[in-house]
């Protein structure tokens, strides 16, 4: 039998390039060298010869966070190309990536979000008008990042300063917002027009960490995760409809995970990832595992939605 040529996409040089050749790697591993001919590519150097064999190829797996992977510009290439992806399109993949217009869409389709205020350098409000609009603590996050990179909670007008000043380091537009003191679990979709919820993940960072920051999330023993959450049935059927209708509301494909937090039995939509992190042991394969998908399956069904969308 033929194998099906598939481009393996990880890489790239946004802050989380290091991240995405981790996952890229795992993935490598993971896929069945039976059934498919993976031809590596990192868009740091080796674009142009995506480009020359894009003819050559069956599907693409893109393995990629932040900016110029995640963020819908591979995307657009590889439509140009006709070379089909797992994930989200061009637009889907612009909205996951950009907080403010998230947030806006979540509130339209009906979810709980934190409050926020949304500004740039040059119209950014001072430290008193932000704890009157929001009270402290407050999160602060550069509009265009992922894997938490920028972010910083700040529970007094210093940190406040500090925080604005290492958010706008990433980005001209920054995003403060309310912090939920709350369980935080996170939820995956899998799946084109039939979407499946899988079971939800609860984070639980060590007490060195104030949140799910970078290095909680990749530093081995930083965080407890525990899949399926300790949640009622009821709270449990509750975060996955909000994972779902974050899903639709960002126009997503294939596959996303949105993270929340639950306070007082009230869940609120934080953001939602159009490529989650992809080492086996990242969160959606967790989700994934646990509804019965090992690792290597999962690579299966994502490149299956790749050609189904096509």
């Amino acid at each position: 039998m033929k194998k099906m040529r598939v481009a393996l996409i990880a890489g790239g040089k946004s802050a989380e390039r290091e991240v995405s050749l981790k996952s890229g790697e795992q993935v490598y591993q993971a896929l069945d060298k039976e059934k498919y001919d993976i031809r590596r590519y990192d868009p740091l150097n080796d674009l142009e010869r995506l480009v020359r064999e894009a003819p050559e190829l069956d599907v693409a797996l893109i393995i990629m966070h932040g900016r110029g992977g995640e963020d819908g510009t591979l995307q657009g290439m590889l439509d140009l190309l006709e070379v089909p992806y797992q994930g989200s399109g061009v637009l889907g993949s612009a909205l996951g990536m950009n907080k403010e217009l998230s947030k806006i869409l979540y509130l339209q389709a009906g979810l709980k979000v934190p409050h926020a205020l949304v500004f740039t350098k040059s119209k950014a409000p001072g430290p008193q008008d932000i704890e009157e609009a929001l009270g402290l603590p407050v999160v602060i996050k550069p509009i265009n990042e992922g894997s938490s990179i920028g972010i910083t909670i700040a529970r007094n007008k210093k940190e406040l300063q500090q925080g604005l000043a290492a958010a706008f380091k990433f980005d001209y537009r920054v995003l403060v917002e309310e912090f939920i003191e709350g369980i935080e679990v996170t939820g995956g979709v899998l799946g084109n027009a039939d979407l499946q919820a899988l079971p939800l993940v609860e984070i639980v960072p060590s007490s060195d960490y104030q949140f799910f920051s970078y290095d909680a999330k990749y530093l081995p023993g930083a965080t407890t995760e525990i899949c399926p959450a300790r949640l009622s049935p009821e709270m449990t059927a509750a975060a996955q409809e909000c994972a779902l209708i974050a899903h639709q509301a960002l126009g997503c494909r294939g596959y996303s995970r949105t993270d929340m937090r639950i306070k007082d039995g009230v869940i609120y939509v934080l953001e939602t990832n159009t490529i989650p992190g992809m080492t086996a042991t990242s969160l959606f394969p967790q989700g994934a595992q646990a509804a019965g998908l090992e690792f290597s399956a999962l690579l299966d069904r994502l490149i299956e939605l790749a050609l189904e969308k096509n």
